[in-house]
């Protein structure tokens, strides 16, 4: 059963499936091929007749990312800056969700099925999930080489920020509320919304923000990513300036040379990447530059996103995925550099590994580190966030994601992305069998989708399915730990967080 509206741009025929509208593939900018390619995203032209978004668009080029993300991978192209839209009446005036997917800034989509916005419809929400360029495509920092692409650093960003206007121009159309938007996202979709917070020209496009599993400590300097750009250009062999050189490029041959750089990172030569030398993220939102004049945290901190309502928080564990395949070639000698080299001192460092380890006495080395490396990267920039806004908003609240995966004998624990599933109530989907196993509570969803389902719609994530959830405060910071069975915790690893004070 088919469905259609009309936006700006021209007629859109969408399909019904168990009542919700569901539209794909819905294009807000022009491709970005020839001289679009760094530029900041141009206007759609209209189109005649009745476009067909019954089937998913083109996304960003991109690798493989392991499943259950990115698995299979759909076609990508230059007309990848489209969004998907699930909306239980398209006749009505209800709260929107726009989702911002994650994947480091060089993968990821939103049409992923984790992604499924069917269960937000259901709930009375109108939800969006958008695409938008990655890698060198949308975070190449091209400015002090190529004066043209002034805002090449930040394509991705202003990619969102078109997707947003887009859907304050187009919403209503698919019964969505334009003055009624949140923006949430995970992982690099987190450090979007808090970019997005930081950017001047994504003010007044929302009015909540849900950045999860990452926050304001995002980006990359303008000084830094300069030096990444040149070295990009170095092995493209294009000289600064020559733009004919430059536009003769492929896009095969930029994506390659961009998987070299990111291979760098780590090395004997990692040093040339600055502040990101490892972080194995070359290509992120630049600092420093007009589109995000400071780092969303300085920000944020500053008023940037003053009366915006915020939720933010972390997984338990998040780093756990990222060190667990490596576990046997972490050491004592390992852990005791990387820490110091985070706390800035051998004294500090020590002091560091002897809370940690009070803490989890049979830990090994790489647990050890995934436990620091996850308040460093996650937990830490989460409270910071929370604290910023709060001086500008009294509406904040905090959670965290304590639910552990029991799959490879609970090898993952709550680790980076297990909430996903949870907050898209979407435990049918394969991906949720890979990630949580075959048993997974439905009560852990069901109160957590509800939780952001309450928060889009009345700028509160409290709903009867849970204990009572205060808003952020930095006395006992309440916070909302999502379990099979939820508790509200207050000033949790106090002990460990002050470490980082003066640190990061």
């Amino acid at each position: 059963m088919n469905t259609q509206v009309n936006i700006s741009t021209g007629a859109l025929r969408g399909s019904i499936e168990n009542g919700l509208h569901i539209f794909k593939g819905v294009p807000y900018a022009a491709p970005i091929d020839g001289p679009n390619r760094f530029r900041a995203p141009q206007p759609r032209e209209s189109w005649s007749g009745v476009r067909d978004a019954t089937q998913i668009g083109l996304i960003s080029r991109q690798a493989p990312m392991p499943p259950p993300f990115g698995s299979p991978l759909p076609d990508a192209g230059a007309d990848c800056l489209n969004l998907n839209v699930w909306s239980p009446d398209v006749n009505a005036s209800l709260p929107v969700f726009v989702w911002i997917h994650g994947g480091a800034f060089y993968g990821g989509s939103g049409v992923e099925a984790v992604y499924d916005g069917a269960s937000f419809a259901r709930n009375g929400v109108v939800c969006v999930t958008i695409n938008y360029r990655l890698g060198a495509q949308g975070f190449l920092h091209l400015a002090d080489h190529f004066p043209e692409f002034a805002e090449s650093g930040n394509a991705g960003i202003l990619d969102q920020i078109a997707a947003l206007k887009w859907v304050q121009q187009n919403i209503a159309a698919f019964g969505g509320d334009p003055s009624r938007v949140t923006i949430g996202g995970e992982s690099a979709g987190g450090m979007s919304v808090s970019s997005l917070m930081a950017a001047p020209q994504a003010k007044g496009l929302f009015t909540q923000a849900i950045p999860q599993s990452g926050a304001g400590h995002n980006g990359i300097s303008a000084k830094t990513a300069t030096v990444i750009a040149r070295e990009v250009l170095r092995r493209l062999d294009v000289k600064p300036g020559d733009s004919a050189a430059l536009a003769k490029v492929t896009d095969e041959k930029l994506f390659e040379v961009q998987l070299e750089v990111m291979l760098l990172m780590g090395g004997p030569e990692a040093e040339i990447f600055g502040e990101v030398a490892t972080s194995m993220m070359p290509f992120q939102p630049t600092y420093g530059t007009q589109v995000l004049p400071q780092q969303p945290i300085d920000a944020i901190a500053a008023g940037s996103a003053a009366g915006i309502k915020v939720l933010t928080g972390a997984t338990m564990q998040e780093s756990l995925v990222f060190v667990v395949a490596m576990a046997e070639m972490f050491n004592e000698e390992m852990l005791e550099a990387s820490v110091t080299q985070t706390f800035g001192s051998i004294e500090k460092g020590q002091a560091a590994l002897e809370l940690y380890r009070a803490q989890r006495p049979s830990a090994l080395p790489f647990q050890i580190t995934a436990a620091v490396e996850t308040d460093r990267m996650f937990i830490v920039p989460a409270r910071r966030l929370a604290d910023a806004q709060l001086k500008h908003s009294p509406d904040v609240w905090m959670y965290r994601f304590d639910w552990a995966s029991p799959l490879y004998d609970g090898a993952f624990g709550a680790c980076h992305a297990l909430e996903l599933v949870f907050v898209f109530n979407n435990l049918h989907d394969p991906a949720a069998t890979y990630m949580c196993g075959d048993h997974a509570p439905q009560s852990v969803a069901e109160a957590m989708h509800q939780a952001w389902v309450a928060f889009v719609k009345t700028g509160n994530p409290q709903h009867a399915g849970i204990p009572s959830w205060p808003r952020h405060n930095t006395d006992d910071r309440p916070t909302m730990q999502f379990n099979t069975t939820s508790t509200l915790g207050h000033n949790l690893n106090a002990d460990e967080m002050a470490l980082w004070d003066g640190v990061l």
